[in-house]
């Protein structure tokens, strides 16, 4: 099981990572008069977090 939760940290940081790269092009996307494709990334941005909220939420329990 300690092999699957080091795994799992790895994913949940992977997820930051990305979050924060699809919150710099939503951004990007915004300032350049491309609001459509920006509220699309920010709708990504939301998903990702809620997975990320969930993922460690898992992971608090897996450690337990």
């Amino acid at each position: 099981m300690e092999h699957a939760v080091a795994e799992l940290s790895s994913v949940s940081s992977q997820i930051d990572e990305l979050t924060r790269r699809i919150t710099e092009a939503a951004v990007a996307y915004d300032k350049n008069g491309r609001e459509d494709v920006g509220h699309e990334l920010f709708e990504v941005e939301r998903a990702l977090r809620t997975a990320s909220r969930r993922l460690n939420r898992a992971l608090r329990d897996a450690k337990d």
